[in-house]
């Protein structure tokens, strides 16, 4: 036993001492092979990581853990800097999270090395409308469409840029060009019938609205844009058809329910509207606009002091809240507070409220 032991360690003895002899006998071109081979296997052991934390980066994304999935698509660019998708989907997880200046930043990379990438422009878009750079946004948007024609969401985006600076007529281009391409897109359909809306074209507004309505008749914030349009038509029945169809599909909706009281209050039903907005604080307590509005009822109803304390908390919620200046104004001057009624007149002028310049200029000696 003893001799069979001695022999096989002399055994491993010899083939170690073969090998190191063989590796000193390497020629220099066999060497650089062999260190090529090795760093080859190290780069393909990287590629295989970054892509492993790419896909994690996706399943984290998919559910809508974008801070995670971030951190996993830089290890994947940390690994493999040259890995395109792993940059793109960071630059959109950081828009989806709304870190749209890193998003900017990642997506700039991304362009750099590939000038002709439409999708990235599309997104460093978006990181910009975020920031509100238009100015920037605008450009990309023009390029995302001049490199990709039929990329439906460009055309989209670049709508509701043009709808954000009021270019009403150069939003319903834009949506209307998304909806050639797709005419599934029900956000350009609510969208352009927004921009006919704030261009007084009400019939289209409607019909855009009830497309949306047609294919999907769950969407609450549609309703509620039919009883807006409505309500502005002076259609008050077909008003508040849609907004008692919004609230029936989300019980929850304040705008709902402030929009509706404002047709009560059109119809004279004050004690109705006044139920209305106070449900649309109970559901939403920061909401300026009811308890504006519930003051101008008590300000119908005579109830000047209730009407001053509902304008206060309008005003207290939002001080920038012009119409409970306005609304808290009238009320002093029925209590005979002009020296209060016109700082309020006033500062409603300051905000950009007519009825507040009109009762300052006529009231206030100025």
């Amino acid at each position: 036993m003893k001799t069979t032991k001695t022999i096989i360690a002399l055994l491993f003895l010899g083939i170690s001492s073969d090998l190191s002899s063989q590796l000193d006998d390497l020629t220099p071109e066999e060497i650089a092979y062999r260190d090529s081979i090795t760093e080859l296997n190290l780069e393909n052991e990287s590629i295989a990581n970054s892509q492993e934390a790419y896909n994690r980066g996706i399943e984290l994304f998919g559910l809508k853990k974008y801070s995670q999935a971030i951190k996993e698509f830089k290890k994947s660019i940390d690994l493999d800097p040259s890995f395109t998708a792993a940059y793109y989907n960071k630059g959109v997880a950081e828009n989806e999270s709304e870190k749209f200046s890193d998003g900017v930043v990642t997506l700039s990379q991304l362009i750099k090395t590939y000038p002709s990438y439409s999708k990235a422009y599309f997104q460093r878009g978006r990181s910009y409308q975020g920031l509100d750079d238009y100015l920037n946004a605008e450009k990309d948007y023009q390029n995302a469409i001049v490199l990709d024609k039929n990329n439906p969401n460009a055309f989209y985006n670049f709508g509701t840029l043009r709808f954000l600076q009021k270019d009403y007529n150069g939003a319903i281009q834009y949506f209307t060009q998304c909806l050639l391409l797709d005419d599934e897109n029900i956000n350009a359909y609510n969208d352009r019938g927004s921009a006919y809306r704030m261009n007084e074209s009400y019939a289209k507004a409607l019909a855009d609205y009830e497309t949306v309505v047609r294919k999907n008749p769950k969407l609450a914030f549609v309703l509620n844009n039919i009883g807006t349009t409505k309500t502005k038509m002076k259609d008050y029945p077909g008003a508040m058809a849609a907004f008692n169809r919004a609230i029936s599909v989300d019980p929850n909706f304040h705008l709902a329910y402030n929009n509706r009281g404002i047709v009560q209050m059109h119809q004279k039903r004050l004690d109705d509207a006044i139920k209305d907005f106070e449900k649309a604080l109970a559901i939403q307590s920061d909401y300026s606009p009811a308890a504006s509005n519930i003051s101008g009822i008590y300000f119908q109803k005579e109830a000047y002091e209730e009407a001053v304390k509902y304008a206060d908390l309008a005003i207290k919620l939002n001080k920038q809240n012009a119409s409970a200046y306005v609304n808290r104004g009238m009320a002093k001057e029925m209590l005979r507070n002009m020296n209060g009624a016109c700082e309020d007149w006033f500062k409603a002028r300051e905000l950009g409220a007519e009825l507040g310049r009109k009762y300052h200029s006529e009231n206030c000696g100025n």
